[in-house]
């Protein structure tokens, strides 16, 4: 069996690249800068599925990512989840979060309406991350 990206996180995420367990994503909403980490093993919904060496490997490629954010948009904060209660396929969000974002301080989740990026924002929003992830 092949992994397939669930169709609602394909339909709103722009690639990045791959890691060596995940599939890095931007969230398409030019508000929050926001990743999100989709683990390429089939039928897990939970952490807790993947095997111990994947969850490691996870947790490593959260902590990549989260470096990452830093340095990519220079957050007062990041935040970090696996929620899944909609899209039940097991991605990990990667969130840069300002005291000046419009949900400050509550979360991300269901506020107002996203905004896409345009596009020329959006190749070198993923071009910059691409080299940070590939040198991280």
């Amino acid at each position: 069996m092949t992994f397939q990206l669930d169709s609602r996180l394909e339909a709103d995420t722009i690639p990045v690249g791959d890691l060596a367990l995940s599939s890095v994503l931007l969230l398409n909403d030019a508000r929050f800068p926001w990743f999100v980490l989709v683990p390429r093993v089939e039928g897990v919904s939970e952490i807790t599925d993947l095997s111990e060496e994947h969850s490691a490997q996870l947790m490593q490629e959260i902590r990549i990512a989260t470096k990452v954010m830093l340095e990519l948009s220079k957050p007062d904060k990041v935040n970090v989840g696996a929620l899944g209660n909609i899209v039940t396929q097991l991605h990990v969000h990667v969130i840069g979060r300002f005291r000046s974002d419009p949900a400050w301080p509550g979360p991300v989740w269901g506020f107002g309406a996203r905004t896409p990026y345009p596009d020329h924002a959006a190749s070198s929003l993923i071009e910059r991350a691409a080299a940070l992830f590939a040198s991280a």
